[in-house]
This record gives structure tokens, C-alpha cells and sequence, in this order.
């Protein structure tokens, strides 16, 4: 298919499809040990298997499936299939767990990690990189830019949420699996990578000349709204030093004056769950933060930790379709409680708890256990959290960072297609003068 036909139909199917949420998937660059990025609350990787699988349930399971099928397809493709040197049995064996993984619906959440990928991702929490600097998911079939870093080289070549990758140097890659498409696009800082993208909102594809950099996210970062008294607090991920940052980032604001905040958790893909609970009490009295429950409809709560910082203050959260996992349990925290109301649209719906397992080879298996469900019990999994105010924005709208507010006007600021960020600022009362 050339790529103006390719073009036409993957704009195409963004107009079907537009209103879909994103499936959140893989960072783009990491150091030596470059991780894939499964957004979860989870505890870490050290977890061994457990000694004994309930024997009876397997066995009950084992004699109820007929595997003649598929040892009848394994021994056709070793005696048929042309290309003799794909045949390698590990990387089939490892084809087969994922389709099965991938059967069970949990999509963005439980994987299986081969030992190289589960090495990377062990990483993953430390912030630091060699890449360009974005996340990348797969949206109705397609690989897409969830969100670049702020800062990033990704993010400083123009690359946008919501971008579709059609080729990485000039090889398309639309057909290729996440994992595939990230090996090639992340390497070494200095390196170029040229992406071919398009866009919703625009009928020709764009190349995009990326320098691939050393890249350290920082978990949060602030600046005061030009003309107000509202400081902006944007919470990119639900990393392992989310709580410090936020910490510094409150204290910052309240040193320059600010009266009321906004948090922004768009396109912040989650994180740890430890980390998610103490941000999350920084700016709650008392309650839960969210309850876990099990398989059995054991509910376990998560209690607010006390001596928040900003218990009080008045508060505006914005999410998006981009946001997940950590951040779908801080917005629902932040709305059960009343804290303040949650701006924008539909978070994404991750909401199972990733159990580690470690595999005998080496590989592992992150395996959704149990569920989130928010302080009040209402389901994460697949609902994701409603605002309280929808403002749908297209995808690609430049959404205000600390970086950029810093540089603005207060004319500048009302004149922003951030519309999200003006809506908060109209529910602070806090609107600057033009």
C-alpha cells in the first residue's frame, strides 16, 4: 500500500474512531536497560513465582483444553514455512505467551516481558534515559504518540500527542508490534531517528528529524499562571521520587503566593501504587485513597497518609484520555473527597494491579491480579474517571506546561488553545485580565 492510500485510511479510521482511548504502551528510550513502560502500581520485580500453582484448577483447566490444534500448527510451520531462518523456537514459544496474554483483554496492563525486556523495565522508575524522549501505545491497531516529555527531543521536534507512526526511517512500521517499533526508534544519545507521522487534523504525513538525547523526567514541575494567583503543578509520571517533587513543587508555589492550584495529570501514564497514595495524601485529610480488591471481592482499602501538604487550598485537577493508571487513582481520590473538581475527558480505564512473576528463563510475567477501585468503590478497569467538567480538546492541541507559562502574558494565557487549563482557571474565579 503506498503511503498517500496508507494516509487515507488511517485518517480515515481517526475519524471513526477518534473518540477511543489510547492503549498505553512503551517508553521511548531508556539507558543500557531500556524499559517498557507497563503502567502499574506495583511493588517491584523481585517477586518469585509462587511454589505451587492450585494444582486442581490447572488440572481441571489442562483437561478441558484440546492443544492438538496448536502442536498440529507448530509442526506445520517447522515443515513448511519458507523462510526457514524465523524458526526460532524461543521466539515462537514467546510469540504464543503473548497471544495468550493478549487474549485475555487486559490491554496496556498485563504483558509478558522476555528477560531483555523485563531487565529494561526494572529501570523504569528511575526517570533517566537515553531516547527521545516519548511514550508510544497502540490505538485501534496503530502505533501513536501517547505523550511526549516535556522538554524532551521528542517533544522539541515538534512530535505531538496523538501522533500515528507510519514509518521510522523511512521502513513502515504499521504493522509491526509495539516492542519492534520501540527497538528501533530508541539508541543512543547524539543518534538521529527520522519518524513519519500524521496527524488528525491533517491530510499529509510528516517527517519529523529527531536527535536522540540523554533525557531525565523530572515527576513534577511548577510555575505561577501569568496574572494570577494560581500556580500550575504538572505531574508527568508516578515515579519513584513523584512525592519529593510534588513536596518541593507545593512548597515552591506557596512560597511565590499562590492562592488556589492546578494539577495537571494529562498524558501522565501512571506509576507506582506507594508513590500514587503518598501524592494523593498530600492533599487529603483523612479517608482512602482507593480500595484494592481481589478476584474474590475482597476489598482492601488504602488509607490517606497524614500531614499533607495542601489539604486545603483550593484545587482544579485536569486529566485526559492520556491519563492512567496512578493518575486515574489521584483524580478519583481528588473527586470522592470533594477536594475540587476534575476538568477534561475521560481518563483511560487502567485499573488491574500487576502482580510480578518471574519465569524460570529469566522472562516475567505482569499479571493483573486484582482491581483498583476509587475511595467510594466506583470501578477503574475500562470505565476510567468522567470529569466532573468535560472539555473535550482535538488531539495535537498544545497543552500548557510549566515550561512554557513561565515565557506567557496574561494575554498570552487567554489566548491559549488550552482550553482545559482556562476552564480551571474560570472554576478558581481566576481568569486574568486581558
Amino acid at each position: 500500500m503506498n503511503r498517500l492510500l496508507k494516509s487515507i485510511l488511517i485518517v480515515f479510521l481517526l475519524v471513526v474512531f477518534g473518540a477511543s482511548a489510547f492503549g498505553l504502551g512503551l517508553a521511548i528510550g531508556r539507558t543500557d536497560a531500556e524499559p517498557t513502560t507497563v503502567q502499574a502500581a506495583q511493588a517491584g520485580f523481585d517477586a518469585s513465582p509462587p511454589d505451587a500453582l492450585p494444582t486442581s484448577e490447572v488440572a481441571d483447566t489442562l483437561n478441558s483444553v484440546d492443544f492438538h490444534t496448536f502442536w498440529q500448527v507448530w509442526d506445520l510451520v517447522y515443515e513448511k514455512f519458507i523462510d526457514r531462518e524465523a524458526l526460532d523456537p524461543t521466539n515462537l514459544e514467546y510469540g504464543a505467551i503473548e497471544g495468550l496474554i493478549k487474549a485475555l483483554g487486559d490491554e496496556g496492563h498485563t504483558v509478558f516481558l522476555t528477560p531483555q525486556e523485563l531487565t529494561r523495565q526494572k529501570s523504569d522508575i528511575s526517570g533517566k534515559f537515553q531516547g527521545i524522549g516519548a511514550y508510544v501505545g497502540m490505538r485501534n491497531g496503530l502505533p501513536v504518540i501517547v505523550a511526549p516529555f516535556d522538554g524532551s527531543p521528542a517533544d522539541k521536534a515538534g512530535i505531538r500527542a496523538g501522533d500515528i507512526i507510519m514509518e521510522v526511517d523511512g521502513e513502515d512500521v504499521t504493522s509491526w508490534s509495539l516492542n519492534d517499533i520501540v527497538e528501533v526508534i530508541r539508541g543512543t544519545a547524539g543518534t538521529e531517528v527520522v519518524l513519519t507521522v500524521i496527524r488528525a487534523d491533517e491530510a499529509t504525513s510528516l517527517e519529523i528529524a529527531i536527535t536522540r538525547g540523554e533525557i531525565t523526567v523530572p515527576a513534577a514541575t511548577w510555575a505561577m499562571l501569568p496574572g494570577t494567583q494560581v500556580a500550575l503543578i504538572r505531574l508527568s509520571q508516578f515515579s519513584a521520587n513523584a512525592n519529593d517533587e510534588i513536596t518541593q513543587a507545593i512548597k515552591g508555589a506557596e512560597d511565590a503566593g499562590a492562592e488556589a492550584l492546578i494539577v495537571d495529570v494529562r498524558n501522565n501514564p501512571g506509576g507506582l501504587l506507594d508513590q500514587a497514595i503518598r501524592v494523593t495524601s498530600q492533599f487529603l485529610k483523612d479517608g482512602n485513597v482507593l480500595q484494592q480488591e481481589d478476584a474474590q471481592g475482597n476489598r482492601k482499602p488504602y488509607p490517606v497518609k497524614e500531614g499533607g501538604l495542601a489539604t486545603d487550598i483550593p484545587m482544579v485537577v485536569l486529566v485526559n484520555r492520556g491519563s492512567a493508571s496512578s493518575s486515574e487513582i489521584f483524580a478519583g481520590a481528588i473527586q470522592d473527597h470533594d477536594r475540587g473538581p476534575v476538568v477534561g475527558e475521560t481518563t483511560f480505564g487502567t485499573g488491574t494491579v500487576l502482580e510480578p512473576f518471574t519465569l524460570d528463563d529469566g522472562s516475567g510475567l505482569m499479571l493483573g491480579t486484582s482491581q483498583w477501585l476509587t475511595a467510594n468503590g466506583r470501578l477503574i478497569r475500562k470505565q476510567g474517571i468522567e470529569p466532573d467538567v468535560v472539555v473535550e480538546m482535538p488531539m495535537g492541541t498544545d497543552l500548557l506546561s510549566p515550561g512554557q507559562v513561565e515565557e506567557m502574558t496574561p494575554d498570552d494565557l487567554l489566548g491559549s488553545e488550552d482550553a482545559q487549563m482556562l476552564k480551571a482557571l474560570e472554576l478558581l474565579g481566576a481568569l486574568p485580565e486581558s
